[in-house]
């Protein structure tokens, strides 16, 4: 079988993701398709330039180059996927930005595009390609020096029940029945087995709303090629790019304190851990990883560590996604509800990027000072320039 051939195939059926087109901005705010997020998440502070050159590896409808498009409307964005149906849709969605450029070819193809990116995007496309080590290579060689990369690839332990319908699915529908009779099968399926049935409960529990929409179906469970990886393999993964593990974009799931806080003595153990050790723990204690969200870099990259004196005197800038602003009730970054003080308001309204942090808490004191600046940029409310009297420490 021609695994390339069969993707494309399916994709073209039926395109990913079905999100529908408007003329309007995309909904919210992620914070992992922003160049100057990703930046201050990975290196600790935002960049030096804005006008950077962005590649989308395996676009799709372009849902994810939509965002990026608008959330980093300085860079140029490239836009690659191997289905000209999704490409097609691609182009609707994103015919609103001036600095978007679509093209169809493979993963494996990113070589004939011209120089490289700083900022490369690949969600949801490494797990289907015959060859994700190959992918992965290709890519990496396209990634500036400096550069980060964000990438989404599926987890096996959270995939367990879907996975088995995908192979009970394919018994039934044989190497000759098409998409479309495995999307009949699988939808019967899920209306013909008892209500207790596992699989059935966890569909419901976890993905039946998305499920609803017939290309997510087929995403899903009549997939034609999928690798799901655990800690072990996806660091495997990793070891083959050159590139260096920047971190999960989602670290409050890959804390021991979450899981393991109720015994202390177990937390200091398992933070005793390496760790890959201690995130095989983590995922072995919680099975419910369905993917892994993270970002990789290439050397060198400039670590900046904020101490009490260098926090100071950085220049705050408060985050773009604060909105309505001001108000004392937000969102942060994942959507959690945070309250804010006056003082804490008035405080984050004066981070127009041309103020330090000191000057500003002299003229708004917060009740623990730096304790409080802390909390804010965990939330991702502000984010912070070197003092450039200091220079970044490389590693």
């Amino acid at each position: 079988m021609d695994i390339t051939r069969s993707v494309q195939d399916l994709y073209e059926r039926f395109p990913f993701p079905p999100d529908p087109v408007t003329q309007t901005p995309p909904p919210g705010w992620n914070w992992r398709w922003s160049w100057s997020f990703a930046h201050s998440f990975c290196l600790g502070r935002r960049p030096r330039h804005e006008d950077i050159r962005i590649l989308d590896a395996g676009c799709g409808t372009g849902v994810g180059t939509e965002y990026l498009a608008y959330q980093n409307p300085r860079a140029t964005v490239t836009a690659i996927d191997l289905s000209a149906a999704s490409l097609a849709v691609a182009r609707q969605r994103c015919e609103k930005f001036s600095n978007v450029e679509l093209a169809q070819m493979t993963l494996l193809d990113v070589g004939q595009l011209e120089g490289g990116f700083d900022f490369i995007n690949c969600v949801g496309v490494l797990h289907h390609l015959e060859d994700p080590v190959a992918g992965l290579r290709a890519l990496a060689d396209k990634l500036a020096p400096g550069g980060l990369m964000h990438l989404f690839v599926y987890g096996e332990l959270g995939r367990w029940e879907i996975r088995l319908m995908q192979e009970a699915i394919r018994l039934l529908r044989a190497e000759s029945g098409s998409l479309e009779n495995g999307l009949r099968i699988g939808r019967e399926l899920f209306n013909t087995l008892p209500e207790s049935n596992r699989l059935v409960q966890a569909e419901r529990e976890r993905w039946v709303l998305e499920n609803r929409d017939d290309a997510c179906f087929v995403d899903m469970y009549v997939q034609v090629q999928e690798i799901c990886y655990t800690i072990p393999t996806l660091f495997e993964l990793i070891d083959h790019s050159g590139l260096t593990f920047m971190g999960f974009s989602n670290p409050n799931f890959w804390s021991t304190e979450r899981l393991l806080g109720r015994a202390p003595w177990l937390v200091e153990q398992a933070d005793s851990l390496d760790m890959r050790t201690r995130l095989r723990l983590i995922e072995l204690l919680d099975p419910s990883v369905s993917h892994y969200e993270f970002f990789l870099g290439r050397p060198p990259l400039a670590m900046t560590q904020w101490t009490d004196t260098r926090l100071l005197d950085a220049l705050a800038h408060r985050s773009p996604y604060l909105k309505p602003w001001p108000a004392q009730q937000l969102f942060d970054h994942e959507y959690e509800v945070v309250n804010l003080s006056e003082t804490e308001v008035a405080f984050l309204d004066g981070c127009n990027g041309r103020r330090s942090v000191g000057a500003l808490l002299a003229d708004h004191p917060l009740p623990e000072g730096l304790a409080d600046v802390r909390k804010m940029l965990r939330h991702f409310m502000l984010q912070l320039d070197l003092d450039l009297q200091a220079p970044a420490e490389a590693h």
